[in-house]
């Protein structure tokens, strides 16, 4: 699934592991996620998308993948 979590945090001037941080989650899942090695859960889905103050479609693209 595309993403563009990346993009995201880098315009909010965010390292991984401040994302990281807000999410409760590991620099490594966000780093999964931002590759396209793993697709977040929908909660998780959901607290990315909220902390970005973004829906979730602009966030993420379920039709494509890398």
């Amino acid at each position: 699934m595309d993403n563009h979590v990346r993009e995201l945090r880098s315009e909010h001037g965010w390292s991984q592991a401040d994302l990281a941080e807000q999410l409760d989650v590991s620099r490594q899942t966000v780093n999964a996620i931002e590759t396209g090695k793993y697709d977040p859960s929908l909660p998780l889905a959901f607290r990315i998308a909220k902390l970005f103050g973004r829906p979730i479609e602009s966030i993420f693209d379920p039709g494509s993948s890398r």
